[in-house]
Parts: C-alpha cells; sequence; structure tokens
C-alpha cells in the first residue's frame, strides 16, 4: 500500500518504519523539518538494530526510504488533542484520494469525532499502536458509528501485514487498553503521592506480585508521564472525576518530568 504517516514523534516513526520494513511505500510528514529530521532519526536508529539483530539485510534496509504522492492510507499520530487531530483530519481529508482510508494512533479520542471532521465517515478508523512500534505485538482497531465494512477489513490486511495481531473495539473513549490502563497508573501514582510505598516498593510489587514486565511507574515514564495526564484528561471529560489525573501527573508535567523522553520523571534516566 501507499502509506502516508503524519506526525515523526515516537508513535509515528515508528508505524513508519514497520510499514516501510514490511514492504509499503512511506510518506512522513511533519510541521517543521526539525521534527521531521529528528523522527526520520528514529527511523533510521530502527533500521540499523534490525541490520544488527539479523531481522533485515542491508539490501532490505535500502528500501525502507521509498516515498509515493498517491496515498491508500494516512495514519495520524499526532499529539494527543481532539482539537489537534480534527484540524489534521480535516486537512488530509481535502488532499488525499477521495478512496484513501483516514486512520487515528489516537488511544483514547473517539473516532465518530474525528471522522466528523471529513467527508468521508465511512473510511475513517482508529489504529491504535502501541510503544515501541516495532516489538510490540497489538493494534487496537477501532470503527466509528459509520466506518465501513470494506474499510475495517483493508484495515485490518495492513496491520496484519506488518505482523501484527488486531483486536477490534467499540468506539468507547479509551477502547479496551486505556480504560483500565490509565486508572490503574493513576492510582499507582496516588500511592505514591501519598506516602505508602517507595517508588521501587509499588514497581517492584507489580512485577514480582503480578508478574508485570515493569511497574507502573516505570510504565508511566516510558509512555510519557505527560501522555498518560492528557490521556486521563480526555477519559475524566467523557466519564467524570474517577478518572481525574493526580495533583503529582500534572505538577510533573509543568516541570517538564515526562518521563524517558526528557531524562527524567520518577526516575532519572
Amino acid at each position: 500500500m501507499n502509506v502516508v504517516v503524519v506526525g515523526a514523534g515516537t508513535m509515528g516513526s515508528g508505524i513508519a518504519y514497520v510499514s516501510a520494513a514490511s514492504g509499503h511505500d512511506v510518506v512522513v510528514v511533519e510541521q517543521d523539518q526539525k521534527l521531521l529530521d529528528s523522527g526520520m532519526k528514529r527511523v533510521k536508529e530502527y533500521v540499523q538494530r534490525a541490520i544488527s539483530r539479523g531481522h533485515i539485510t542491508k539490501d532490505q534496509a535500502s528500501t525502507v526510504n521509498s516515498a509515493c504522492r498517491d496515498a491508500n492510507l494516512v495514519v495520524e499520530a499526532v499529539f494527543e488533542d481532539p482539537i489537534v487531530k480534527e484540524k489534521v483530519f480535516s486537512t488530509i481529508d481535502k488532499s488525499s484520494p477521495k478512496e484513501a482510508i483516514l486512520a487515528s494512533n489516537t488511544s483514547s479520542i473517539s473516532i465518530t469525532r474525528l471522522a466528523r471532521s471529513t467527508h468521508r465517515p465511512d473510511r475513517v478508523l482508529g489504529l491504535h499502536f502501541f510503544n515501541p512500534v516495532p516489538t510490540m505485538k497489538l493494534v487496537e482497531l477501532i470503527k466509528g458509528d459509520q466506518t465501513s465494512e470494506s474499510t475495517v477489513k483493508s484495515a485490518k490486511g495492513f496491520v496484519e501485514s506488518l505482523g501484527k495481531t488486531v483486536v477490534q473495539s467499540i468506539d468507547k473513549t479509551g477502547f479496551i487498553v486505556n480504560k483500565a490502563l490509565m486508572p490503574f497508573l493513576n492510582e499507582s501514582i496516588k500511592l505514591l503521592e501519598g506516602g505508602v510505598a517507595s517508588k521501587e516498593d509499588i514497581d517492584k510489587a507489580f512485577m514480582l506480585g503480578t508478574n508485570h514486565p515493569m511497574g507502573p511507574l516505570q510504565l508511566s515514564d516510558f509512555i510519557g508521564v505527560d501522555v498518560v495526564y492528557q490521556t486521563l484528561k480526555v477519559l475524566e471529560n467523557e466519564y467524570g472525576a474517577c478518572f481525574k489525573p493526580t495533583p503529582l501527573l500534572e505538577k510533573m508535567v509543568k516541570e517538564g518530568r515526562i518521563g524517558r523522553k526528557t531524562g527524567k520523571g520518577f526516575y532519572d534516566y
């Protein structure tokens, strides 16, 4: 397929890499050259890592820079804010071929709402990839109120061509994973905020007590404290105070302590 990825952040660059590595032609779009360069640097790092691990050959790697104009599929991967995403969807709707599928990598925002920004609601759906995209096997597929079955079938085929597994959710804010995960992270942060236990012991409790690969505070740093905060705000707006971000989250975002990507979060990196 001819795939356009809008947004070259952590998720967008990962989606671009796995799409290109699976044989699709990919164009990456960003709002300025600095962000685009940063995203393409991440793509090149994924390529070099795949070569070093024997997942792809150098010849295969040379094809990962293909580009094209006429998209079959546009994947939006910009900041988790409904206003921003609606503007992006309105723009790509005007500039994409009428038969192109428009997909959002949103982790919580209503697909039906985003589809209203377009003139093709039957061709809009959610494809929620997980971080890091090259290694995580799951993609949540979210069907909006007017998404057609042919759109779902095409999108599912695309995801499976990347070697990933699809789970399908109805269009309820938060979908499957984040509807359950975000309050878990929020409550875990409240344990730290309330002095119940140290960050190390909170993480160790879930790693050894529930067999999680990393603890909730480590996971928040990995996802991005700002992303956790923003996703909880979206869920709070939809479902009420039970999803309200704990004050420590807001404080950390204001201080720029948002996890691995800045070198400081609950832990130092």
